[in-house]
């Protein structure tokens, strides 16, 4: 069973980045599919981007597209999100997820294990 924990959130103006951490403890970190998911306050959990064990093959909403990239880097046992451009739409609570299949998904039930979350605030 594998633990996560997000960091690098924060308070960051339109047009800014971020960089989102998600640590991973407890597993054999290179055999999961890792993912970002976000949810806004009102609105349902969203996928946000995933990436597949060795870093080849990444997928990404079309919301983020262009703007955020998902990389990993299995020594560290991490997990990163670079954000790009950010926009007042993409404050959000941001959550890693892993899933010990095969196939990359935007699916959240395809996920068994999440972190807390860090939130990411874009100000104008």
């Amino acid at each position: 069973q594998v633990q996560l924990v997000e960091s690098g959130g924060g308070l960051v103006q339109a047009g800014g980045s971020l960089r989102l951490s998600c640590a991973a403890s407890g597993g054999t970190f290179s055999s999961y599919i890792m993912a970002w998911f976000r949810q806004a306050p009102g609105k349902e959990r969203e996928f946000v981007a995933t990436i597949a064990w060795r870093g080849g093959s990444t997928y990404y909403a079309d919301s983020v597209k262009g703007r955020f990239t998902i990389s990993r880097d299995n020594a560290k046992n991490t997990v990163y999100l670079q954000m790009n451009s950010l926009k007042l739409e993409d404050t959000a609570a941001y959550y890693c997820a892993a899933d010990s299949g095969m196939v990359l998904s935007r699916n959240e039930n395809r996920y068994a294990y999440w972190g807390q979350g860090t939130q990411v605030t874009v100000s104008s």
